[in-house]
């Protein structure tokens, strides 16, 4: 069941930046200019129930398990399209912004590429 699904519309030219932090910064279409350069532009789309760990984020056809969600994660994803995606694997969140997914290679995105969270 899917509990958000968007596309990526635009990526900033610093975006690739941020995969050697392992992260990538997501944004709605109205990303404000400091921060345009560095993220992945997504639509903003709703989000169908509560985000939880053990729930999946899907880069096209790559699952990666969510192992923490910060704790306005959630609030930020549905007004701004707004979260980090941090692929550290950690267990308990640093940031309040992020989702934690298992530590994997990260995905190369792509315009028009699908992002989704499903159960």
């Amino acid at each position: 069941m899917n509990i958000f699904e968007t596309q990526v519309i635009a990526i900033g030219e610093d975006a690739e930046d941020f995969k050697q932090e392992d992260m990538l910064l997501l944004f709605g279409e109205d990303a404000p200019p400091e921060l345009s350069d560095f993220c992945y532009k997504i639509l903003i789309k709703p989000i169908q129930q509560t985000i939880t760990p053990g729930m999946k984020v899907w880069f096209n056809k790559n699952a990666y398990k969510i192992t923490a969600v910060g704790e306005v994660a959630e609030e930020n994803l549905r007004n701004l399209g707004h979260i980090t995606i941090n692929f550290n694997g950690a267990i308990s969140c640093d940031m309040p912004g992020t989702i934690y997914v298992e530590h994997k290679d990260l995905p190369d995105l792509k315009v028009g590429d699908t992002i989704s969270i499903r159960m």
